[in-house]
């Protein structure tokens, strides 16, 4: 969604923002009331045998969601702030391993009072770190792995290993799903339902892996941030713009739910319930 390298809770911040909120129509509210608000009017749960999914991403009025290939130079402070707030009520965050390395991905969640707020609910310290990863592409200077307090699970179709060692200082663990030389998704989602009691999982992208996880009917929410801004361009040596999904087109499209929206300064917040079908529990061996 926004730029994952950002700071939360620093020194010096701001004072507190406020957000509108226009559906449902209400006072405006801190961001944590706003995101407790969002979570408070929840869709028919997932089924048992994986996590609730959620997606979470940023784009520009004409649709662009990077500039510059990154997701940050879209973003501004509430998108921002509702990033982190997100990432604070689930059991586990997801990204693509491209995501990672170009966004700069650090700690999950790093501001102390959110932490504590996790645990106060009965939650674990900081969400689960998922990297999903076909080449295990993934240097130790990469912020995430090189964290201590990282718990990271590379979800792959490879029986390769990252090296160790090198900096590298994180827990990692390793699902490894793969159907017929592919990633097998709902095999993985089963597994971090099981072997690690991930309940729900937000997904960062980036656009190649959200159209998966749409195309195989594993995403229930998706929380669209729109910024008041075009940014134009035409594809560059054949590639178009990154969206947020990319590849082949949903046939037939899919149909989205409104259920929420907010605003901050132009920029809109918005809540979709997602209405596609749904995937059958993958067979277990």
């Amino acid at each position: 969604m926004s730029s994952a390298g950002e700071s939360d809770g620093q020194p010096g911040a701001p004072p507190e923002l406020e957000i509108s909120r226009l559906l449902p129509a209400g006072d405006a509210v801190s961001v944590d009331a706003a995101v407790e608000g969002l979570r408070s009017r929840a869709l028919p749960p997932a089924p048992a045998w994986r996590p609730h999914v959620l997606l979470n991403m940023v784009s520009t009025a004409d649709g662009r969601s990077t500039l510059g290939g990154r997701s940050g130079a879209i973003s501004d402070r509430a998108d921002r702030e509702l990033f982190h707030g997100l990432r604070a009520t689930v059991d586990a965050v997801m990204a693509g391993a491209g995501t990672v390395r170009v966004e700069r991905y650090g700690r999950i969640t790093p501001a102390p009072e959110r932490r504590r707020m996790r645990l106060e609910q009965g939650l674990s310290e900081e969400p689960i770190a998922c990297i999903v990863s076909g080449r295990l592409a993934l240097g130790p200077d990469i912020p995430l792995l090189a964290d201590p307090h990282a718990h990271v699970v590379i979800v792959t179709s490879s029986a390769a290993s990252l090296p160790t060692g090198d900096g590298a200082r994180a827990q990692v663990e390793y699902i490894r799903a793969e159907r017929e030389g592919r990633l097998d998704l709902p095999t993985a989602l089963a597994e971090l339902r099981e072997r690690f009691a991930v309940k729900s999982l937000l997904c960062e992208g980036g656009p190649h892996l959200n159209s998966e996880l749409i195309g195989a009917g594993l995403v229930d929410e998706l929380f669209l941030s729109l910024a008041p801004k075009l940014a134009g361009g035409d594809p560059v040596d054949g590639e178009a713009p990154l969206r947020i999904l990319a590849g082949r087109p949903l046939d037939p499209a899919l149909e989205l739910e409104l259920l929420g929206v907010l605003e901050s300064d132009s920029e809109l917040f918005l809540r979709y319930g997602v209405r596609s079908p749904t995937a059958s529990s993958p067979e277990r061996v």
